[in-house]
């Protein structure tokens, strides 16, 4: 039965809701991520593992790397490949197709040469190798760069530092008992001893993360450890965190020299970021030591510990003064390149997603943290006062740049 009072009901058309679309903002950007081969310094590493690939074109990336760069960490073409990679055949080629680079160390000029207008690099700057001309030259290309040593998580720590200083710390007591071996030249003994034979005595010069992690394999072989620092509250939470199975001492002249004088190995990771290492060791400490001890001297990159260590090379990575052997090798990751590249895609992958999930690098600075006070270089403006300071160049505020667009 009809409702009359319905019936030829009609509503005019202005009372009738009319549809309209929105401007949604696209999330997400599809990115082309290049990896080149690393072609001085002698680094083994590579900047990203192949399971990086198969992650980053799930996520609709794509991952172009150099034939051959991952040769000497032992990843093959064929497992860059089958992750999903697309394979380069020249730097040049790679360069020029893609708008984000990661490498491990920064380019060479001739690299930067290749690079393209307003591309993005990640990799590490090493401010003892960096020039005012290498800072200009990126800004020229409006290149925005985001260095490992200034990338910094929430609570204050530098994730990819720290893994890099994690490995340095296992690989001196690793190249230390190795160069304590009589074939190299050492005492001829081993770090742990044997049932009946006390075990050798390691001193660690420095209580931060290399200390640390040099002091966990030291203890792991049986040696004797003990670390010195000028700060009491790292050697505290070192004990604590070792459950007081070292020796600790404040790393004053009179500690210093007695440590030295009995150990059979010398670790120097003693240092502050951005600033050279204290020289703690003197070469009359270094006289006093037995003959065939060794020094391994992990921040010589930053001046080192030990007054007689002088940076030395892969190829020719120690020299004998004092009847001490020193180990004086810059980069010590690169000789475990496969575990220092699994490390290092351990901590970039997450932040690859995050610039692809963002849009835009733009607003992936603006929304991390951690990438934001990784930007040395963005656009045409250097915003790292520390560099502006060093070089005496101008900065910005890269928070200031992000909001105004520029």
């Amino acid at each position: 039965m009809e409702i009359p009072a319905i019936q030829g009901l009609q509503l005019e058309k202005s009372l009738l809701p009319l549809e309209k679309q929105l401007a949604v903002k696209e999330r997400g950007r599809h990115l082309r991520i290049g990896v080149p081969s690393e072609a001085r310094n002698a680094e083994r590493r590579v900047a990203l593992a192949p399971y990086a690939a198969d992650i980053l074109t799930a996520a609709g990336h794509e991952v172009f790397i150099q034939t051959g760069a991952g040769d000497l960490a032992h990843f093959s073409d064929a497992e860059y490949s089958e992750a999903g990679a697309q394979i380069s055949s020249t730097a040049g080629e790679l360069y020029a197709g893609c708008d984000l680079i990661v490498k491990v160390f920064p380019p060479s000029l001739d690299e930067v040469q290749m690079m393209q207008d307003r591309q993005t690099l990640i990799s590490a700057l090493h401010l003892g190798g960096t020039t005012p001309d290498f800072l200009q030259r990126l800004m020229d290309l409006r290149i925005t760069g985001i260095g490992f040593e200034f990338i910094t998580d929430a609570d204050g720590t530098l994730p990819i530092v720290r893994m890099m200083h994690e490995i340095s710390g296992v690989m001196a007591i690793q190249t230390a008992a190795r160069y304590l071996e009589g074939s190299t030249g050492g005492r001829g003994v081993v770090l742990g001893g044997i049932s009946g034979v006390p075990p050798s005595t390691v001193v660690i010069l420095g209580a931060g993360v290399v200390g640390e992690w040099a002091a966990r394999t030291a203890l792991g072989y049986g040696a004797h450890v003990t670390v010195l620092d000028t700060d009491l509250p790292s050697l505290r939470a070192l004990e604590h965190y070792l459950d007081r199975r070292v020796t600790t001492a404040v790393a004053n002249t009179q500690y210093v020299r007695q440590a030295v004088q009995s150990a059979d190995v010398v670790i120097g990771a003693m240092m502050t970021m951005g600033q050279r290492s204290p020289m703690l060791v003197t070469e009359d400490m270094v006289e006093s030591m037995r003959p065939g001890s060794v020094i391994v001297d992990v921040v010589i990159d930053q001046g080192g510990c030990v007054e007689t260590s002088r940076p030395t090379s892969h190829a020719e990575p120690t020299f004998v003064k004092h009847d001490v052997i020193h180990h004086c090798v810059p980069n010590m990751p690169s000789n475990a390149a496969r575990t220092s590249t699994f490390a290092l895609t351990n901590v970039l992958v997450p932040y690859l997603l995050e610039i692809g999930e963002a849009g835009s690098i733009n607003d992936a600075l603006w929304t991390n943290v951690s990438l934001r006070t990784g930007a040395y270089v963005y656009r045409r403006h250097l915003t790292k006062k520390s560099l502006a300071s060093m070089f005496g160049m101008p900065h910005r505020d890269i928070e200031l740049l992000i909001a105004s667009g520029i």
